[in-house]
């Protein structure tokens, strides 16, 4: 990015990543970069003319799109159609007026969910499009792949320059806590908390089997400025620790446990759903960008998240 005043505007601000971004900013400033974090409070983005108000009132140069609806897997599974319509009207709404407004770039926030659920592994950005997503939250999956295809029509039809990251699963301070809708490592953070407190096994739904590659939210936060300040494509980048960082759920579990120092361990829960079993994803193009770039060690990071959530227990989302 030149010296010139870029005015950045982060929707979905006040979330896990965005808070991230807010904290890796500081980390590494740059005098010509003004950031707007904003809220669900700012405005419905559902909303068309809600959307393009407040754009014309902070007039973007940039924008990092991070507002969704989002859940875990079993809030997708009930609400699928929900997940659906509401990201795409948001998408929609938050593109077009990227658009009519005549910003630079946009960098929006896809997911691994959006690959193909028959595959092969690992999974590289040039695969989204392959074959249908995984039937438990095919409504999100469809949502965010329609980003990738809007970038490339803006772009066709307007020379437009939005782009997407595509992360791995993201976890840190300010993520979503909730038992009911949260993510892997969140709900499991707060069913530690509550099982320390009330002396009891932490359990675990599923058969801890399935594997995943976590990326801590300062780490990922650290690369979407890169994304936003150096990278040239309008093909999506995969946003993911290497391939050999990959865990199981009951490896996570474990290091839960032992950042909470729980007394009488996990027990699993096989009644309940795996969801996929693995979504190993390729960082090799983000390593062509960045050879060198150090990622947190998870136990580490897991501890700072744990740490975060007994400190700020009675305010954190949950």
């Amino acid at each position: 990015m030149s010296s010139e005043r870029k005015i950045i505007l982060v929707t979905g601000g006040s979330g896990l990543v965005g808070q991230a971004i807010k904290q890796a900013k500081q980390q590494d400033p740059r005098e010509n970069e003004t950031f707007i974090f904003l809220s669900s409070k700012d405005g419905d983005l559902k909303d068309p003319a809600v959307t393009q108000r407040i754009f014309e009132r902070y007039k973007p140069t940039h924008v990092i799109h991070l507002a969704a609806m989002v859940g875990g897997l079993f809030n997708n599974m009930k609400h699928n159609l929900d997940f659906l319509r509401n990201n795409i009207l948001i998408n929609d709404n938050v593109l077009h007026s990227s658009y009519k407004l005549g910003v630079k770039k946009v960098v929006s926030c896809l997911s691994t969910c959006v690959f193909p659920d028959n595959t092969s592994y690992p999974i590289d950005e040039t695969m989204i499009h392959n074959g249908p997503p995984h039937s438990s939250n095919f409504g999100y999956s469809y949502a965010k792949r329609l980003i990738d295809v809007q970038n490339h029509a803006y772009n066709q039809q307007h020379g437009c320059h939005f782009t997407a990251v595509i992360p791995t699963n993201v976890f840190g301070a300010c993520d979503n806590f909730s038992l009911e809708d949260g993510h892997v490592i969140p709900g499991l953070i707060h069913k530690a908390y509550i099982a320390k407190k009330e002396g009891k096994p932490l359990v675990v739904y599923g058969s801890g089997k399935p594997l995943r590659q976590f990326i801590y939210s300062i780490d990922l936060a650290k690369l979407f400025l890169y994304v936003l300040r150096e990278y040239e494509e309008i093909e999506p980048i995969i946003l993911s620790v290497d391939e050999s960082s990959e865990v199981s759920i009951g490896q996570v579990a474990q290091m839960i446990a032992d950042a909470f120092q729980l007394e009488h361990g996990i027990v699993l829960d096989t009644t309940k759903s795996d969801g996929q079993y693995k979504k190993t994803a390729s960082n090799k193009k983000l390593r062509g960008y960045l050879p060198d770039f150090q990622f947190m060690p998870l136990k580490d990071a897991i501890e700072r998240t744990v740490q975060w959530f007994n400190l700020n227990y009675n305010t954190a989302r949950k």
